[in-house]
């Protein structure tokens, strides 16, 4: 009759170690799982993924239901262990001190790290199924739960310690482009670039990708009719910006498609242009390229110009400018010498001094500064505070940089180098 008893207490044993395992590992396969897959899941029907979040939305709960059982399934470990030591050996304090060594490690290995470790490794997988028994276990004995935490609130207020409300939700922009850097196995590269490029349009502004005022493609009303027709008549542009004899006086912008409407009953002048001018649409330099594009979807624009604090002309800016700044180069009317843009077989290239240097650092993989000028020219002329001469070589974030031309006060074309790497890279 006592084999009997003792059987049955060995078996008790190991059944309380088998609980003891699947609380630990509970309570790990809950912190660890990824609430934004079980989000999909939940959305997708999955009941054990719904009750899973529902049970991480109170968090002091849930630890509460798993470290209340697991410790009253440890403790009924060590007292029953404790008693079969007793019925073996007697009252023996070292078969006593052999026993609790024993059902330690029994616990730290069997209920403790291994299957922690099991449950961390397969989180995702085993959440919305430990989810249910959670949940009833919470249901069954949430008076039970509730006193447990009822003193752990009291000592957290003691401690002027406030719990946080759950914020497992919300995630930073930087927390966001780690995950979509980390994402490589299940976001193709384009995909990736774009939502990267999405990240960076609050920092980016609209001076940053803007056409300088110099490269404004446009019509002045003072010129010859004659030179009107043949400006209109060879732009690549459906659009145009006008102006009355002074480049920076923008009086409208020439919507072509109205203009050759009106042709075909109407002769051409620069009177009738002047009727058929939309009104010009004016942004602040800093405006971020985000803002930008909620401006143009509210105010039904594909087009403004930028100026500065002082409502000085600085360039232009599309709609198609920030689209491109997101998706790269996608369709043009105009030739675009940026897209032959190419290092030669000496390792150098011809660039016009216009060139935005964020697109001359995209294409030509540089890493030329643009927290001041925009343009390869007002980083030059930045560099030597001075307008320099033909021949003048520079270097500028490890590009040697040489001015082939210069005009009007400005680099009209510079040829860029190769950097060398530095040995460490190399």
């Amino acid at each position: 009759m006592s084999d009997i008893h003792l059987t049955f207490q060995i078996a008790a044993l190991v059944v309380l170690l088998v609980l003891s395992a699947c609380f630990s590992m509970s309570e790990t396969v809950m912190m660890a799982a990824n609430r934004y897959r079980l989000r999909s899941l939940a959305a997708q029907g999955n009941r054990g993924a719904g009750l899973a979040i529902d049970l991480l939305a109170r968090t002091d709960r849930l630890l509460g239901v798993i470290l209340l059982f697991n410790n009253l399934v440890n403790t009924a470990a060590a007292t029953l262990v404790s008693v079969i030591t007793l019925e073996l050996f007697g009252d023996e304090r070292w078969a006593l001190g052999i026993a609790t060594l024993l059902v330690t490690f029994a616990i730290l290995v069997f209920a403790e790290i291994t299957p922690k470790v099991i449950g961390a490794n397969n989180a995702d997988r085993l959440a919305p199924i430990v989810a249910y028994p959670l949940s009833a276990l919470l249901r069954s004995f949430y008076f039970a739960v509730w006193f447990v935490n009822l003193f752990s609130r009291g000592l957290l207020a003691l401690l002027r310690l406030k719990p946080r409300e759950d914020n497992s939700g919300a995630l930073s922009v930087e927390e966001l482009r780690a995950m979509v850097i980390e994402s490589g196995q299940y976001i193709p590269h384009k995909h990736r670039s774009i939502l990267m490029n999405l990240f960076d349009l609050e920092s980016i502004t609209v001076e940053d990708v803007m056409t300088p005022r110099g490269a404004i493609e446009g019509v002045d009303l003072s010129d010859p009719e004659d030179d009107i027709r043949r400006q209109i008549g060879t732009s690549f542009h459906t659009r145009l910006a006008v102006f009355d004899g002074d480049r920076e006086h923008v009086v409208g912008v020439l919507h072509q498609r109205r203009l050759l409407s009106n042709l075909l009953d109407e002769s051409f002048s620069a009177e009738r242009i002047r009727e058929l001018l939309a009104r010009p649409y004016f942004v602040p330099a800093d405006t971020p390229l985000y803002s930008q594009l909620q401006f143009f979807q509210e105010n039904q624009q594909r087009l403004a110009f930028v100026v500065d604090e002082y409502g000085e002309l600085l360039g232009l800016i599309t709609l198609e400018d920030i689209i491109e700044e997101l998706i790269g180069k996608f369709t043009t009317s105009t030739p675009d010498a940026g897209d032959r843009m190419a290092w030669n077989d000496e390792g150098s290239v011809l660039v016009d001094g216009s060139a935005n240097l964020r697109e001359l650092n995209r294409k030509l993989e540089l890493e030329l500064p643009t927290d001041g000028p925009k343009t390869l020219n007002g980083l030059i002329l930045e560099h030597l505070q001075d307008i320099p001469e033909t021949g003048v070589s520079m270097k500028i974030a490890d590009t040697p940089i040489e001015v082939v031309q210069t005009q009007d006060r400005m680099v009209r074309t510079a040829r860029l180098f190769r950097p060398v790497p530095r040995p460490e890279e190399q």
